[in-house]
């Protein structure tokens, strides 16, 4: 099925196909958040939700501003750590705000509604039912881009698209990007647990049938490849900074020294140490306004697996790889790095 475009608009230059079957029926099998298909977008074949249909014309047409801040990854790549340094460090440090108001709210995901399906909708309603409130269950089914208009304060916005999928306005006002990679390896161990653990992605497979999938491109926002390659490509643009994962988790200070330089803000040497602090895993992992505290309240977060966040390490998920994997893995990331300069801090 072809997208049609509203000509109204700047022409969306990608088709939009649903999965061929059987893969599709395979797929809402083992991923049961999603509950009427899969489309994959453009000639590399973005993989996503059904409900990116209706909104990919808005999705690329957004109007961004100049003074943005967008954190772009693949999943699981460091991005939640970034954009609590992100929004601190443009924040003068307000530990009291950021404490008050949930990481949610100061930094939305751009595209998480389209993974909030009408019938997982119903169903978290339905399971609330008891809630006075059920506020956020309705916010998070609405397009965030809708809540970014009206919005007269800097917005810092979260997403895992790639950049060829980002809207052109970030890249012709000059709003800044920040892009964070990390190894394959780290990545789809902590992306098969994220699955596990959000509803509306529901996945109830094992791990070996995920990283299949993950090598495939058959996984949310793959090919994971591809993503990093352009990444890495628009490292060059004055408004993209590109930083590994690896890079962070071994020289904090150095690395928020370098996003604050980015984000034209100071730091004195004693709020580093503060700001050091803040971020350390131990205390990341316990502090509930970016855990997923309020994702979990209204059952989005899956209780019986893994916290949202985990252990914040490099290579540390090797262990939960049978050997075969690993060697899959080192043949895979060799055959991908052949025609570009890319390469991960620990290789």
């Amino acid at each position: 099925m072809e997208f049609n475009n509203n000509q109204n608009e700047e022409t969306f230059p990608f088709s939009v196909k649903l999965v061929d079957e059987p893969i599709n029926s395979k797929l809402l099998n083992d991923f049961r958040g999603e509950k009427t298909g899969f489309v994959q977008v453009g000639d590399d074949k973005w993989l996503f939700p059904s409900k990116y249909q209706d909104s990919a014309k808005h999705f690329y047409n957004f109007p961004a501003r100049p003074d943005d801040v967008w954190v772009a990854t693949y999943p699981r790549s460091g991005t939640t750590w970034t954009q609590e340094m992100v929004w601190l460090i443009c924040n003068n440090l307000d530990f009291q705000a950021a404490r008050r108001e949930k990481l949610t709210k100061r930094f939305p995901f751009f595209e998480f509604h389209m993974f909030m399906h009408d019938k997982m909708k119903e169903q978290f309603l339905s399971e609330n039912i008891e809630v006075t409130d059920k506020q956020f269950i309705e916010e998070a089914s609405n397009p965030v881009y809708e809540i970014l208009d009206s919005m007269t304060t800097r917005r810092f916005i979260k997403t895992h698209f790639p950049i060829s999928l980002l809207p052109p306005s970030i890249f012709k006002t000059g709003a800044k990007v920040i892009y964070v990679a990390r190894n394959p390896s780290d990545v789809v161990v902590s992306y098969y647990h994220l699955n596990r653990l959000y509803r509306t992605q529901g996945y109830v497979g094992d791990f070996e049938t995920f990283y299949n999938y993950f090598e495939n491109n058959l996984t949310p926002w793959s090919p994971y490849w591809t993503h990093l390659k352009q990444g890495w490509q628009a490292r060059c643009l004055p408004n993209v900074l590109f930083m590994f994962y690896e890079n962070m988790n071994k020289n904090l200070p150095e690395t928020i020294r370098t996003v604050a330089n980015f984000l034209d803000k100071h730091l004195s040497d004693e709020e580093l140490t503060k700001l050091i602090d803040h971020l350390s895993i131990d205390k990341f992992k316990n502090n509930p306004s970016v855990n997923g505290d309020d994702l979990k309240a209204v059952g989005i977060l899956n209780d019986s697996t893994q916290g949202f966040i985990r252990q914040g390490k490099v290579n540390s998920a090797e262990y939960e790889m049978t050997n075969e994997i690993k060697e899959r893995v080192h043949k895979w990331t060799l055959f991908n790095l052949k025609d570009t300069d890319l390469r991960f801090p620990s290789m």
